[in-house]
This record gives C-alpha cells, sequence and structure tokens, in this order.
C-alpha cells in the first residue's frame, strides 16, 4: 500500500545500523564534499552507520580519492568497478555489501544534503520504504523535460503511483531491498525496485527534500547512450513483469483475462516508448542549457 505524507522533523534516530550507498562516476570533485558532509550529520541521525562508495570505473582520479577518504573513518568502504558497469549495477553492488537493518542511497554529486534524512526518518517505523522527492527540482531545463518525459512514460506503462520515480534519496527496510532480484543494470533501477517493492506488498511513504543545483562536474542522465540504454532496459522489463513475473498479490489489473491485459500493456507499451523515443530523439537537436 501507498501512503504519502508531508515531511517533518526529525523526532527519532534512525531504529538500527544505516548503511548509505554512494554510487560514483567520475565525481572527483564532489565526492569529497558529500563524504564529510554525512561523517559531520549522521552520527545525530543513526546510532551506527556505515558509508559505501562505489566508484563505477571512474576515469577522473574518484577511486584513488575514495579511498583517500576512507582513510578518514573506520565507517568507510570502497567497492571499485574495473570499468563503467551503470547506474544500477553501482547500486546493487552496494546493497550487496550493505550491512545495516536499513539502506540509504543517494547521489555523490552535491544535489542531496545527507541531513534531510531528517525529514524521511519520522514515517522509518510504519514503512518498508521512504522514497524522498524533490521539493523543486534544481537542473538544466532539458534534463527538467527528460524527467517529465521518463516519470509520465513510467506510469503509464508500470501504473508507479511515486511522484518523483528516480530520485536518489531514499531509505530501505535492508530486508526488503535484500530480497529483491535486480537486473536493471542502468538508470531505469529505481523503477524496477518500485515496481517488485509494491509487487511484495511494501508500504511505501513519501517525503519531501531539498534538490541542490549541482556544484561542478557532467552530470550523466542526459546523455543519449544512458536513455537508450535505459529504453532498451524499460522494453526488457515491461516484457519481464507482464509475463514471466506476475504479481504475489493480483492487483485490479491483473483480474483482467490474460489476453485483454496484454493486449491494454501492448497498446500502452507501444504508444508509450514510441512517444519517448520521438520526444528524445526531439529534444537533443536543442542547444544543451546549462
Amino acid at each position: 500500500m501507498n501512503a504519502t505524507l508531508p515531511a517533518q522533523a526529525a523526532t527519532v534516530r534512525v531504529p538500527g545500523k544505516l548503511s548509505v550507498v554512494l554510487p560514483a562516476y567520475n565525481e572527483a570533485l564532489n565526492l569529497e564534499g558529500v563524504v564529510r558532509r554525512a561523517l559531520e550529520v549522521l552520527p545525530s541521525l543513526a546510532p551506527e552507520f556505515e558509508l559505501i562508495i562505489v566508484d563505477d570505473g571512474s576515469t577522473d582520479g574518484t577511486g584513488p580519492l575514495a579511498d583517500h577518504l576512507a582513510q578518514l573513518s573506520p565507517t568507510i568502504r570502497v567497492i571499485h568497478h574495473e570499468r563503467n558497469r551503470g547506474y544500477g549495477a553501482a547500486l546493487t553492488s552496494g546493497f550487496q555489501a550493505a550491512t545495516g537493518d536499513f539502506i540509504m542511497f543517494m547521489d555523490a554529486d552535491q544535489q542531496f544534503d545527507p541531513a534531510d534524512l531528517a525529514q524521511l526518518l519520522p514515517f522509518l517505523h510504519d514503512a518498508d520504504l521512504v522514497a524522498g522527492y524533490r521539493i523543486k527540482r534544481r537542473d538544466p531545463r532539458i534534463r527538467l523535460i527528460y524527467a517529465w518525459i521518463f516519470n509520465r512514460a513510467m506510469r503509464l506503462l508500470f501504473g508507479i503511483p511515486v511522484r518523483d520515480i528516480d530520485c536518489a534519496f531514499k531509505v530501505w527496510r535492508a530486508e526488503l531491498l535484500k530480497a529483491l532480484e535486480i537486473t536493471s543494470k542502468g538508470a531505469l533501477i529505481n523503477t524496477e525496485l518500485l515496481i517488485k517493492a509494491r509487487r511484495a506488498g511494501a508500504r511505501i511513504v513519501e517525503a519531501g527534500v531539498n534538490h541542490y543545483p549541482r556544484p561542478t562536474g557532467e552530470p550523466t542522465g542526459g546523455n543519449p547512450k544512458v536513455i537508450l540504454r535505459a529504453m532498451r532496459e524499460t522494453i526488457r522489463l515491461w516484457w519481464r513483469m507482464l509475463f514471466y513475473e506476475p504479481p504475489a498479490v493480483p492487483t485490479r489489473g491483473q483480474a483482467l483475462p490474460r489476453y485483454a491485459l496484454w493486449m491494454r500493456s501492448a497498446v500502452l507499451g507501444t504508444v508509450g516508448l514510441a512517444a519517448l523515443g520521438a520526444l528524445i530523439e526531439g529534444l537533443r537537436r536543442i542547444p544543451r542549457q546549462e
């Protein structure tokens, strides 16, 4: 069941050990600021915590920097990918290595403040997943358009009710997250996680968090290769959810006859993906605005 509650100040700490996963690809200019801020605020928010930095095959010195930062505190661990494997693969490596009772992930680009974990804590006792949503997204206009298209396409195809699917600021009960079979290696991982959590009957609550302009470095979310990979993963995930991974708890949609469900999904999928591809191709022709 999903619920949306207003954000409020935290009155409790994390009820157990917290693992914070930081995927990082070419974030040498941002990673240290995020890690130092996390070390500053997390002791007041969690009785025990660990930071897991996943260097996803960076080429700008992110890996050596992560190893250097690990010397700051025994709570920091580093995982290295020999090559760039994708955002989803980086998160998955972090999830597998996590030892906490709760797992949080956030990006290493300084667009989130670890202190905003306080906005999610009031809901953690009653939820399996607390999903942050960006109150005001601070990205270039072209990326806002990409995000608008993506969110509506995912809602159309998969019926995800969360308002900000790709917000990289979420806290999960580790028991739930580790039980989910994750197949997405790229940007679609948030979509897959939300679909499977909902099908598992997880209670999902949303809370607003602040979002800040990226201070330095280049984002990769608008890269055409990243977008095309996400589209391929979308097709595979939609097909798998339809035929190979039926929900454990039937929903209104699954009450339809199989042929009717297939026809509805096929129409929605074809139209949605075609529109998404056409819009993205058109947007790529617009001069980039930073």
